[in-house]
């Protein structure tokens, strides 16, 4: 097992934002986490539609709005519902400890995580303010925020239900791992939200760690803690899959803060720099106006500055300061020890490499996207 470790930990640890996009032909495995994430949503999206069609006619025209099924004005669309990664994990997890027969069973369960990720970015980008979401304008600037916080409620009941009618012996602990996972998810919007309205110099890194595990890596980990529980998997493989999944999470919102800053928005579907515009306190930036440095200074000094008055020029500034501060290498070289966790966790979890391979594809997946 050292030895495939060190080979693939090799490949995982390299600068993120610089290796070929996962999607690229250039990236073998790439390939293999864009083939596993498509079959994961194959699987998923006919128990997602069913969830989704059960709900009230005006529920589901925002949903199904927000999952890319359909136009504002109810006519079909084929657009993006997103890389169904979380519950491409719960399956993965599921077949690297029980096989096909277990992850034909976590099907309902994947579902279920997924539903209660959207139940988050509806609720986040009300709070947010975020005016577009996989290339469309998102919901809350279609319906209101009162439609689109009430379709994300509506998200996270299916969830539980899904799960509450679900006949398999794992469906009861999943159903309370899960809903554990979303009040921790609350709680870590919560601190997120909080922070915002704190000065640049009042927040520091450790908080911000703690707060990006709550709010991005629970979701991971209990993703991949209920395909264990669906592979019949003892108390300690899934504690294990539960802290791959949570380090994951943490090297996903690492790059995502650093695509938030210096992505393109052709291919992120979100305006360059939105982050810094909104002054959120990000990994990078926080990290950078910790370091002490003469270009943390200038960066808190902007970030004092009036939101609604950064303009392009301004923002350009702001990410330059973050990059002269370190934060974007810092950013770099913490996702890259976040994996290396990673790959401990998996080890723990699930020794045999062939078994493990299709989790540790979708891992390298997150530390290696460009969008």
């Amino acid at each position: 097992m050292a030895e495939f470790v060190t080979e693939r930990q090799q490949r995982a640890t390299g600068a993120p934002p610089e290796t070929p996009p996962p999607e690229s032909p250039e990236s073998l495995d790439g390939a293999e986490a864009a083939a596993i994430l498509d079959r994961a949503r194959a699987s998923v999206d006919p128990e997602l539609r069913t969830a989704v069609d059960s709900l009230p006619g005006s529920m589901r025209r925002i949903a199904r709005y927000h999952f890319g099924w359909e136009q504002a004005d109810g006519t079909p669309a084929a657009g993006d519902a997103g890389k169904a990664l979380r519950p491409a994990l719960v399956l993965a997890a599921a077949d690297a400890l029980g096989g096909p027969a277990a992850r034909a069973a976590a099907v309902r369960a994947a579902a279920a995580v997924e539903l209660v990720h959207n139940f988050t970015l509806l609720h986040d980008d009300v709070m947010d303010r975020d005016t577009s979401r996989r290339h469309r304008p998102t919901a809350w600037t279609v319906f209101g925020d009162a439609d689109a916080i009430l379709a994300g409620d509506a998200l996270q009941a299916l969830a539980l239900r899904l799960l509450a009618e679900d006949p398999h012996p794992a469906s009861g602990p999943a159903a309370v791992r899960l809903t554990q996972c979303v009040l921790e998810l609350c709680a870590g919007q919560h601190a997120d939200t909080a922070m915002e309205a704190r000065a640049p110099g009042e927040v520091g890194l450790d908080e911000v760690l703690v707060m990006a595990e709550a709010k991005t890596g629970a979701l991971l980990g209990s993703a991949c803690a209920l395909g264990a529980l669906y592979a019949g998997a003892a108390a300690e493989e899934v504690a294990a899959l539960d802290g791959f999944g949570r380090q994951a999470g943490l090297a996903f919102q690492l790059i995502d803060d650093v695509i938030g800053i210096w992505g393109d928005p052709r291919r992120t579907g979100k305006p360059a720099g939105a982050d810094l515009a909104a002054r959120k306190k990000s990994l990078p930036v926080v990290a950078a106006l910790t370091s002490g440095t003469p270009a943390a200074d200038e960066l808190a000094e902007l970030y004092a500055g009036p939101r609604e008055r950064a303009d392009a020029d301004e923002i350009a500034r702001m990410a330059l300061a973050v990059e002269r501060a370190g934060g974007r290498d810092w950013a770099q070289a913490e996702a890259a020890d976040r994996m290396a966790r990673v790959m401990q966790e998996l080890a723990r979890a699930v020794p045999d490499p062939e078994s493990a391979g299709g989790l540790l594809a979708l891992a390298e997946f997150v530390t290696r996207r460009s969008r």
